[in-house]
């Protein structure tokens, strides 16, 4: 991936006010030739955010949440892939998201995903959790419907200040959120990048190189205005300064959200993609992905 010059591991020299932390350059093939990220020793606290926002951004850091989830999975046990990870601005949010539907949203005949056109399922579903149950599933839906429009209302507050009150919300209370959380540097310009300057594998049985999913979260961070806030092993947590106010926008954007991360509706109830609109993308100010 191309990037600025690394400020880690001059991170000492910084001027910044940190508490005891870890730079972690460890990766699935073994030590990085420089530090991936610093995260702290102890728990977040809910200024850890805005005061490290603040101070981090003048030497090339951007602050993100860590956590290490139910199975207490720090970065340095993530398999970062840094060396299989291209540059976000390479690759075109539109494409990447075409592609993803094309392979988990179309009607492909045996695949057992898709329904037809009345709505009535075509096959067994076979991406509908250990159960085999569930509702509609975005397949048969046709050709790539494209990006979503952006919401007609204007942002309500300055995007980082949404980012800001989330990540203070979890870190008040990050054991019931998350099993933790704790604060991280990263080196990058904008938060959309944040996954892909660590190289993190977290959707790797959906996708190799996390750069095409930074190159769809900088689409969003220009027509949502969202931040990425939390990572973990496998999930992310994301910031929306910008929702979309109007169900059809919701279900809009529900499309693109299910090429990105299609475990959001294949494997978690209900199973279908309006009420995934409806309940987890309308007027809400953070999504949550996890790739199985």
């Amino acid at each position: 991936m191309a990037t600025l010059p690394n400020p880690l591991p001059s991170l000492a020299s910084s001027g910044l006010d940190l508490p005891p932390g870890s730079l972690v350059d460890a990766t699935l093939d073994g030590p990085w030739h420089e530090p991936l990220l610093w995260y702290a020793d102890g728990p977040a606290t809910p200024r850890d955010w805005p005061d490290l926002r603040a101070a981090g951004r003048r030497v090339g850091l951007l602050p993100v949440l860590v956590t290490g989830g139910s199975r207490d999975q720090w970065p340095e046990d993530w398999d970062l892939c840094p060396d299989d990870t291209s540059y976000p601005g390479d690759h075109d949010a539109d494409e990447v998201l075409a592609g993803y539907w094309t392979d988990y949203a179309d009607d492909e005949p045996g695949e057992g995903t898709a329904a037809d056109e009345t709505g009535e399922a075509s096959g067994e579903d076979e991406k509908n959790g250990e159960d085999g149950e569930g509702g509609e599933q975005p397949g048969g839906a046709g050709s790539w419907p494209g990006l979503a429009p952006v919401p007609v209302r204007e942002a309500p507050e300055d995007p980082d200040a949404v980012a800001a009150g989330l990540a203070g919300v979890i870190a008040a209370d990050a054991d019931a959120w998350l099993g933790g959380a704790r604060i991280a540097l990263v080196p990058a310009r904008r938060s959309a990048d944040i996954p892909a300057a660590i190289g993190w594998s977290g959707p790797m049985n959906h996708e190799n190189d996390v750069a095409r999913l930074c190159a769809v979260l900088r689409s969003w961070e220009d027509r949502y205005d969202a931040r990425v806030v939390v990572l973990g092993f496998d999930t992310m947590i994301v910031s929306v300064g910008r929702p979309p106010g109007t169900i059809e926008e919701a279900r809009a954007l529900a499309a693109e959200h299910y090429a990105f991360c299609p475990d959001n509706i294949d494997q978690s109830p209900p199973y279908d993609l309006d009420a995934y609109a409806e309940k987890a993308v309308l007027n809400q100010e953070a999504w949550s992905f996890w790739w199985d």
